[in-house]
């Protein structure tokens, strides 16, 4: 099958989010999508052994997934606790997932410090947003994979059927 996605487990009603939640995105291309069989599903963290509910967590620092792909940044929970490993690890289980299933394209919630592809919160548990990928979000686009945010689903339904 071309043209399949990888998509954000939250984004398809599982309630897998930092908060026990899902944050359901009802469009008629998802559903299509569906039907089609190109959707391939997946919350990274919970990939990598992630509890549901578990603590807000940010990039410190003001920096960005790349950063934590290069090294040079840690992903810390509210609670103080590092969890750079884990999303490290999250972020390689949707890239492998992604090759093996085919995915050539994500459609990633925004805002999360693993799927965030327009914004991330700074690190400072204030709320405060700034431009940039999460740890999945900026794997994905080095594998080569074109990256979405839920806010760019016009734009993904562009791009396939191009």
């Amino acid at each position: 099958m071309q043209n399949r996605i990888l998509v954000s487990a939250c984004l398809m009603g599982q309630a897998v989010r930092y908060d026990g939640r899902a944050k359901p995105l009802l469009h008629p291309a998802i559903e299509k999508w569906r039907a089609e069989g190109r959707l391939v599903t997946i919350c990274p963290e919970m990939s990598a052994g992630m509890p549901v509910p578990r603590p807000p967590a940010e990039i410190g620092d003001g920096a960005t997934g790349e950063d934590v792909l290069a090294g040079s940044a840690r992903v810390i929970e509210s609670t103080g606790a590092d969890v750079t490993k884990e999303l490290l690890q999250a972020a390689e289980n949707a890239v492998t997932l992604a090759r093996q299933a085919g995915c050539r394209y994500a459609l990633l919630i925004d805002g999360s410090p693993s799927c965030g592809s327009d914004f991330i919160y700074d690190g400072s548990f204030s709320g405060r947003k700034q431009a940039g990928n999460g740890v999945t979000a900026a794997a994905l686009k080095a594998a080569g994979v074109e990256v979405f945010s839920d806010r760019e689903i016009e734009r993904l339904i562009e791009r396939i059927s191009e």
